[in-house]
């Protein structure tokens, strides 16, 4: 049976708090599912002030290249119809999270789609890992990259060959046929080192559960 289909997402913004009046100015999205990346969303956005040249010197984004972009109302509103009622995961969730559904609210939206973090699950899944950014994470596990960080859809691809990455390891590890999202939730929320036992009572419980759904699937 395959994984479940996620949108990754990643925004580019003016700062770093809606509450203070930062709103984006990139958004980018993939949509994964059985494994690839199947679909792709990217959108540049006016703010409606000026870009500070900290946040241009981090993205490569300019005002000049905003002037001529749709508002954010606009983009994220397509953006809404687009993403749907998908579960959706983000690199430091907490951040993209707070944006989105700020300018949701700001277009009478509503999110509705559960969120998982990548952060957060690389954490307990890759312990080994050096540190847990992004950049590291895709030398780590040889993601390919043309270099490009800081710029919304070549963030949100490289978080979702990691997203498989992540659920490559607990369908080989764990041998399990699928990775459900509460799944991947539920780990993010324990200690890390109680992750593997959990994992593993998770597969004893699940395990036969999964063989005999998998094998309704196939035929």
């Amino acid at each position: 049976m395959p994984n479940p289909a996620v949108i990754i997402l990643d925004f580019e913004t003016t700062g770093h708090s809606p509450t203070l009046g930062d709103r984006p100015i990139e958004v980018g999205a993939v949509r994964i599912e059985d494994d690839r990346i199947v679909d792709r969303f990217q959108a540049l956005m006016n703010p409606g002030f000026t870009i500070s040249w900290f946040i241009e010197s981090l993205t490569g984004i300019s005002n000049e290249m905003v002037a001529e972009a749709p508002d954010c109302e606009e983009v994220m509103t397509r953006f809404a119809d687009w993403i749907g009622d998908t579960p959706l995961v983000a690199h430091n969730v907490g951040f993209d999270r707070k944006f989105l559904d700020a300018e949701l609210a700001r277009i009478g939206r509503e999110r509705v789609n559960p969120m998982a973090c990548t952060v957060l699950a690389s954490r307990r899944l890759f312990p080994e890992a050096p540190n847990h950014k992004l950049s590291t994470l895709v030398r780590h596990l040889a993601i390919f990259t043309d270099g490009t960080f800081h710029r919304a859809l070549a963030d949100a691809e490289m978080t979702g060959h990691l997203w498989i990455a992540l659920t490559d390891l607990l369908c080989n590890r764990y041998r399990l046929g699928s990775v459900p999202f509460a799944l991947m939730q539920e780990i993010t929320k324990i200690g890390r080192a109680k992750v593997d036992r959990f994992l593993r009572g998770y597969a004893e419980r699940h395990g036969e559960q999964q063989t005999m759904v998998e094998a309704a699937w196939s035929r």
